[in-house]
């Protein structure tokens, strides 16, 4: 009887409403590789940031995100083109004022996955105050930091991770200022997730961009990504595919065991330090 009572005495009306209903229950379409790609990235052939990308590409797939909630947030900088290359909201903002941006979206919008990408200039040099207050106020976001120890968009200049010694376009005869540790930097800052990664290692980058995504708070990972152009070979050490190593630090699971007194206690500040330390 009331189901009747609420159609136009054909039934129409309440044939409307079951299939409204369907639609709202229907199930959403899986997120694709296909459906985030938006423009070809223009970044020179055998950059490490093309490693990022797909990483960053894969977690989204992975985690199967709401389309219409990813927001990808960067400076100024050659890793700093990121949003063109994603299809979602986002914004390419002014030179090191990024942080302050995904700031306030993150406060609006605490439903929102903020990411937010930049290099080592935009970081530590014009936008380090924002980095400091950033981490300090840990507001939630990921922050991916791909550091190639150069500013390479403006064709080879000392940057502030540049070692003691680089010559470039701004030290023709060599750095002599001592480097910036971003590690050390950021634990200081009160930032309450920090990594460090390197661009020839994806399946570790994925794993690291889904716990900084998990992680609630200021969420930092530093990613090691060699600029061909300017500063080839820098990272070799660390990168098995040229003859180094690529040590992932074990983190301690508490079980007890000789070999837990080895691994690495991720509440430990002053054993982070230690680790910051490392080259």
């Amino acid at each position: 009887m009331s189901e009747t009572a609420t159609g136009n005495g054909d039934g129409s009306g309440v044939e409307a409403v079951a299939a409204a209903t369907a639609i709202a229950e229907s199930p959403r379409e899986k997120l694709t590789k296909k459906a985030i790609t938006a423009d070809h990235p223009t970044w020179c052939p055998g950059c490490g940031d093309f490693a990022v990308l797909a990483a960053f590409y894969k977690v989204l797939e992975k985690r199967n995100l709401e389309h219409e909630k990813i927001v990808t947030l960067a400076g100024i900088g050659c890793s700093s083109r990121f949003p063109y290359f994603v299809n979602g909201h986002g914004a390419h903002y002014i030179h090191g004022r990024a942080v302050p941006l995904a700031s306030g979206i993150s406060l609006a919008r605490p439903d929102l996955h903020v990411f937010l990408f930049g290099g080592d200039g935009d970081g530590f040099s014009i936008g380090g105050n924002h980095l400091d207050h950033g981490a300090r106020k840990n507001i939630n976001m990921t922050y991916f930091i791909m550091d190639n120890f150069v500013y390479g968009l403006t064709k080879k200049q000392t940057s502030p991770t540049s070692p003691i010694g680089f010559k470039s376009k701004t030290d023709p005869t060599g750095a002599i200022d001592q480097p910036v540790n971003p590690m050390k930097k950021l634990i200081a800052g009160g930032a309450t997730f920090i990594a460090r990664t390197h661009a020839a290692n994806v399946t570790h980058m994925i794993q690291l961009i889904e716990r900084a995504m998990d992680h609630q708070g200021f969420s930092v990972i530093e990613c090691l990504s060699e600029c061909v152009e300017f500063f080839p070979d820098v990272f070799d050490p660390a990168n098995p595919k040229k003859g180094g190593s690529f040590e992932v630090i074990q983190e301690k699971k508490w079980d007890n065991t000789p070999e837990d007194e080895l691994r690495h206690d991720v509440t430990d500040e002053l054993a982070a330090y230690k680790l910051a330390q490392l080259p």
